[in-house]
């Protein structure tokens, strides 16, 4: 039985993190890599529960084991989309020290488009636009916080870029 359950355990971390990453990708307009991968998930989800439910042995430690597979694939499944899987954010920096950021922002080659705002009590205000690959948030967001640690921040993914200058 306790083989059993460390099987059950590994083989849905292995089903439910090719899931969440079929989920990201298909979001990410890949559906021919998203299908592929989602006849792996079901093949081996199809062969885990076959086993789990024909099982002659009755035991609450393979639903248990079923469950935290299914919890810690989800979380695999996660961090594994976060650290490989390429985004692009859209940045958008109200600070009231906009001029030092753009100047510290370019420095380090990033791309850093300008506007005008009207703010609430401040009408003569700008807005920071940046494009970055997500791998470059910490970086770019350490930046922001040294310069202006009350500036305000909206981070977007952006589903598709093309043309302009991205920088880093």
């Amino acid at each position: 039985m306790i083989l059993l359950c460390i099987k059950i355990f590994f083989v849905r971390i292995l089903d439910v993190s090719l899931g969440t990453i079929r989920t990201i990708i298909t979001i990410k307009g890949k559906n021919f890599l998203a299908s592929a991968i989602g006849f792996i998930e079901i093949l081996v989800w199809f062969l885990v529960v076959k086993e789990a439910i024909n099982t002659t042995i009755d035991s609450i430690w393979i639903a248990v084991s079923y469950a935290l597979g299914f919890a810690s694939g989800t979380y695999i499944g996660g961090f594994l989309s976060n650290k490989f899987i390429k985004a692009n954010l859209t940045l958008q920096v109200i600070s009231n020290n906009a001029d030092l950021l753009i100047e510290n922002l370019r420095s380090k080659n990033y791309a850093v488009t300008i506007l005008d705002i009207k703010g609430r009590y401040n009408n003569h205000n700008k807005m920071l636009l940046l494009e970055i690959n997500s791998k470059r948030l910490e970086e770019v967001r350490n930046i922001i916080k040294s310069i202006d640690k009350d500036a305000f921040v909206i981070v977007d993914e952006a589903k598709y870029v093309f043309n302009g200058y991205l920088g880093n």
